[in-house]
């Protein structure tokens, strides 16, 4: 059975009307994925770290057979302290909606890196196989069998692999699924013993290691693709096709295949041979190489960004500048956000819906040839000079001194549709958006977070300041509410300098224009974490 899983760092999309805003103390902002057993949100602690909160699904948490293991299984797993484990924080047992919450995890998994990157390199793959085994010891010394070791429940981070999910979804083993046939794992990564129904042991888990090693330096899993019902066969009574793997790994990921769990290696074993293997040496560490450059570029770390290039049309934003006119009171309880309200000609239009997940070219490349980095249009320089020379400057602009500071999050926005006025058509409304981190940006097309150099009309993180996609114009607006006809207005009046966030501090909102001129997104920022996570709220609209 296929997971989603804590941890898993997906493409996040905003909350739905029907997603809870919290979950046991812990304020959702976004959705990372969905599988079997539930919901995987981004949630952040009161202090401010960031967490992947899951949420298990109506039909589990109503059968007290699952609730009752499940604990188990979430006690066992919060014994578990491994390096290269993400450990688990919290949960909620017995709340009326079962949850538990793990160390968000800012990397891929291993099947997003081979489906993007293609197969790793030898030495990358020994690394990943000591650094997982190493995680295996510290799951089964808590008595716990992984049961589901296979790429996408493996994150990637730049010190090393992290698993996740050590065992908890062994409590579906427990509900109604088991009395349909179904069996808890991964078809083609399961061992033998397991894909027959039998006792699962930590020698499982060394099975599930080699095929998982076989497939990221192959690309292919030993046991081939297709229905579960084929590859359960071929892991049953097949060898492995170890034809891709290359020829100084073959040995070990086949001592890990064996069919019978008392000829596979330990996890102490294998380690030992990683460090025996002359492409690693007795020290294996994860140090800046440990990583094809691809990789590590995406995952950002000590490898600094792909500098965008200005165009020619733009000016850098760096100047003086005079403080912002403070933001005028929204309506509604104190610290309350106001509403962003409609403008004359805005109606309903649908809301657009999900995209394909990004190709395989990856952003470094894609973004230096698509686009560069954005800058100051000429003649919003021009007027903000100009305003600043008339004392009537309401804008910061990039290099304010007040740039760095922290901005408060002031907790979710009601849920409301905007009103249809004429000559506008409203698209989405009230989507909450959280980038974790400089390597996602604002799609505003779509509404929702995508991987950066992904979205053709965009709102990107540059340092301290919000960075639009090219030929897109902004305006700040003075007070606390803001329509689509006030940035038209706006836009060709007093085109916004920079979108610093100190300017935009307590939610005051902006607003982006579509390089073709026909879509208006209002947006107020929520907050920014200590850890570089930015939230925001938008309201879509399009010219009727």
């Amino acid at each position: 059975m296929s997971e989603q899983l804590p941890g898993v760092r997906s493409t996040p999309t905003a909350l739905s009307a029907e997603d809870p805003y919290e979950i046991g103390g812990y304020r959702l902002h976004a959705r990372l994925g969905s599988g079997g057993m539930g919901v995987v949100y981004l949630a952040y602690t009161p202090g401010g770290r960031p967490v992947a909160l899951k949420a298990v699904r109506s039909e589990f948490a109503a059968d007290p057979e699952f609730r009752e293991r499940f604990a188990q299984e979430v006690a066992s797993a919060r014994r578990i302290h491994g390096l290269f484990t993400a450990q688990v924080i919290d949960s909620g047992v017995e709340d009326r909606t079962p949850w538990l919450a793990t160390a968000y995890v800012p990397g891929p998994s291993l099947h997003e890196v081979v489906r993007r990157h293609g197969p790793l390199p030898v030495r990358t793959v020994l690394l990943l196989v000591a650094g997982i085994a190493e995680a295996l010891q510290a799951i089964h010394r808590a008595g716990v069998v992984h049961r589901d070791l296979k790429p996408a429940n493996v994150l990637i981070a730049g010190d090393g692999p992290r698993v996740i999910d050590f065992g908890i979804a062994r409590a579906a083993d427990a509900a109604a699924l088991t009395g349909t046939g179904l069996r808890i794992g991964t078809a083609a990564f399961m061992a033998p013993e397991q894909a027959l129904g039998l006792r699962a042991t930590p020698a499982t888990d060394v099975f599930a290691l080699g095929t998982l090693a076989g497939y990221v330096a192959s690309g292919v899993p030993p046991f081939g693709r297709g229905p579960e019902s084929g590859a359960l066969y071929r892991v049953v009574h097949e060898h492995p096709d170890l034809g891709h793997v290359p020829g100084d790994l073959r040995e070990l990921v086949s001592w890990c295949l064996a069919k019978q769990p008392g000829d596979r290696p330990t996890t102490t074993q294998l380690i030992e041979a990683v460090h025996a293997h002359p492409a690693v040496g007795p020290r294996p560490e994860f140090t800046d190489g440990w990583l094809p450059a691809p990789v590590r570029d995406e995952l950002g770390g000590r490898v600094e960004p792909p500098v965008r290039q200005a165009p020619a049309h733009f000016q850098p934003t760096r100047t003086a500048t005079a403080p912002p006119a403070p933001p005028a009171p929204g309506p509604g309880p104190a610290g309350a956000p106001g509403p962003v309200a409609p403008a004359p000609g805005f109606g309903p239009a649908p809301v657009p819906g999900p995209e394909p997940l990004p190709g395989a070219v990856s952003a470094t490349g894609r973004g230096a040839a698509r686009r560069g980095r954005r800058r100051l249009p000429a003649v919003a320089l021009a007027v903000a000079v100009t305003l600043l020379a008339c004392g009537g400057a309401v804008y910061y602009l990039d290099g304010s001194e007040d740039e760095g500071a922290a901005v408060t999050d002031a907790g979710p926005p009601p849920r409301s549709a905007p009103p249809a006025t004429p000559g506008f058509l409203p698209g989405y409304a009230r989507a909450e958006l959280t980038a974790p981190d400089t390597g996602y940006e604002f799609d505003l097309k779509a509404g929702k977070v995508v991987s950066t150099e992904t979205a053709s009309w965009y709102l990107a993180r540059d340092g301290q300041a919000f960075l639009p996609s090219e030929e897109s114009d902004a305006f700040v607006s003075d007070g606390a509410a803001l329509t689509p006809a006030d940035c038209v207005r706006g836009i060709e009046t007093r085109p916004a300098a920079a979108l610093s966030f100190a300017a935009l501090a307590k939610e005051r909102p902006f607003c982006v224009r579509s390089p073709d001129r026909n879509e208006v997104a209002l947006v107020r920022l929520v907050g920014v974490t200590a850890d570089g996570a930015v939230t925001i709220v938008v309201d879509q609209y399009r010219r009727a």
